[in-house]
């Protein structure tokens, strides 16, 4: 299914150009990054592949039969255990061959697993490989989820990581070859069940998930079609994702410009033919990056395209009790494109604090589900979440350009309120883009009320331009408090209402300046040659 032309040195020059001109515009807060990571110096064990991939396919014959659904996983494990602290196990081509096929295994403390250009890791698609004992693992079943190992796990590890050039592939839209859904499903199709008329929870495995520890560097890996979320943590402090390309799906999996054809494609209450072809819309709960209760996490020069939040920063609990138990993160430099948008929540209950975003270029390519900038969060699993920046973004084709909203579901609870407060919108701009849908815009913007306490949305805009004002959800456009300025404000729907306050401080030839600029160039072709895009 794959026939594209690679963007080839054109599109990377275009890249590193706007790159040092925006690093340049935001050197002050360039300067809080971490130093760019690099490929570890330290080898302890060379694997070299047995199985060929075409391509970003691995052959079907190959694990069929499930008894041979995880070839590699043991010489994998055992050198990963062997490898000292400080070194790294790198995976590499023999020839034709180009490809690891495995199940689940960990990365242990102080190594790191380097992937190397031209190779691609296969996930097995077998899921008693994953079964957590109980046969739940790769079916659908109605209120039973998350019953299946993570692919790829690490635990308290310190300074650990995944590098390299070359692919991660949880082969999301490949055919089931054990357990009751065997040869008649694809994890995608399970991921669907949950919006047929009677409702089955999909049971998953995530791609990559990290408990505990310090310090996990992420460095130029490519991740694609994970069956469930990407990159999880939990109560990890120090997370550095630096220049990763992060697909799903991708053109082993769909067509050029994900023209489906509709047969094809998944649907709810469809167990029983694996589909064919996917679009973003239809693979539901691929996060991208979900960091949850953890600190300092920097995400930089990297691309994101997928079927659910391309970043949810998450704070569901702590067992260390600290409040907030998310915080000091770093966004720079990235793109996105399929997606819910840059998302915080929508489990805040342990507090999220001290968020940076900043030169961001999102492009929703007309997506129904598309976000720009979300925090959401609701009145069962809300918290504070403040001091929020996000400074120089560049946005079009969103359908739902911000959505700062305490409202994420109906429940009816009031036990945990969210506090959402202190946010900055600093350059920024909304642009139209010659016959998209979505140049007509809707934003989701309020405070939070119940009978017994409000928490007002205090929300600052500074130079922040739309080309038309978008329009407001007004059942769910309360208790704001505005401050614009000291730049300019244009077509932001901000009003006077008895909760809603609006303070002026924009320059007197704030009208004057010019906004923020988003030129056609910043926003770049998928830069992988993988991609329907």
């Amino acid at each position: 299914m794959r026939s594209q032309v690679y963007l080839g040195g054109l599109l990377w020059c275009l890249m590193l150009s706007a790159q040092a001109s925006e690093v340049s515009r935001f050197a002050e807060l360039d300067a809080l990054l971490p130093a760019e990571p690099s490929m570890p110096e330290n080898v302890c064990a060379t694997l070299t592949a047995k199985l060929e991939a075409e391509n970003g396919i691995l052959p079907a014959a190959v694990d069929n039969d499930p008894a041979n659904s995880s070839p590699d996983a043991a010489r994998l494990q055992q050198a990963l255990n062997e490898c000292p602290a400080g070194s790294a196990v790198k995976l590499v081509a023999d020839g034709a061959n180009n490809a690891f096929l495995s199940g689940p295994f960990e990365i242990t403390s102080g190594v790191t697993l380097w992937v190397d250009k031209g190779v691609t890791l296969f996930a097995s698609r077998s899921p008693a490989d994953y079964d957590l004992g109980d046969g739940v693992c790769g079916d659908a079943l109605p209120k039973i989820k998350n019953r299946c190992k993570t692919w790829i796990s690490a635990n308290d590890t310190v300074n650990s990581g995944i590098v390299g050039e070359g692919v991660i592939d949880g082969r999301g839209g490949s055919v089931l070859t054990s357990g009751k859904r065997a040869f008649k499903t694809t994890w995608w199709d399970l991921s669907m069940q949950s919006k047929a008329k009677v409702k089955l929870e999909q049971n998953n495995p995530r791609m990559i998930q990290l408990d505990g520890g310090k310090n996990f560097t992420f460095y130029k890996i490519s991740l694609y079609n994970s069956p469930k979320f990407h990159v999880g943590s939990k109560e990890v402090d120090g997370i550095t994702l630096w220049g990763i390309k992060l697909l799903t799906p991708s053109l082993a999996y769909s067509v050029p410009g994900y023209k489906c054809a509709q047969a094809e494609l998944p649907a709810p209450g469809k167990l029983d033919k694996p589909s064919t072809c996917f679009i973003p819309e239809l693979v539901k709960n691929t996060d991208g990056i979900d960091p949850g209760t953890s600190q300092n996490v920097t995400l930089a020069y990297s691309f994101i395209s997928t079927g659910d939040d391309n970043v949810a920063i998450k704070s569901g609990g702590s067992s260390s009790d600290l409040r907030p138990a998310t915080k000091h993160h770093l966004y720079a430099h990235n793109h996105f494109y399929y997606g819910h948008g840059m998302s915080i929540g929508s489990e805040t209950d342990a507090g999220v604090n001290d968020i940076k975003i900043w030169d961001l270029v999102v492009d929703g390519n007309d997506s129904g589900h598309g976000v720009g900038l979300r925090i959401k969060s609701d009145a069962k699993r809300g918290g504070e979440v403040s001091d929020i920046l996000y400074q120089g973004v560049c946005m079009r084709r969103v359908k739902e350009p911000l959505v700062f909203s305490p409202y994420y579901s109906t429940t009816k609870s009031t036990k945990l309120p969210p506090n959402i407060h202190d946010v900055t919108l600093k350059d920024f701009q909304y642009v139209d883009y010659p016959g998209a849908k979505y140049n007509k815009t809707v934003v989701d913007i309020s405070g939070y009320m119940n009978e017994e306490l409000v928490y007002p949305l205090t929300l600052t805009l500074d130079n922040v331009v739309f080309p038309r004002q978008p329009k407001v959800r007004p059942e769910q456009h309360h208790h704001i408090q505005y401050l614009l300025g000291p730049g300019k404000v244009v077509n932001f729907p901000f009003q006077q209402a008895d909760s809603i306050s609006v303070t002026d401080n924009r320059a007197a030839d704030a009208n004057n300046q010019a906004a923020y600029p988003c030129p056609d160039e910043v926003f770049l072709a998928y830069p992988s040659q993988d991609s329907p895009l």
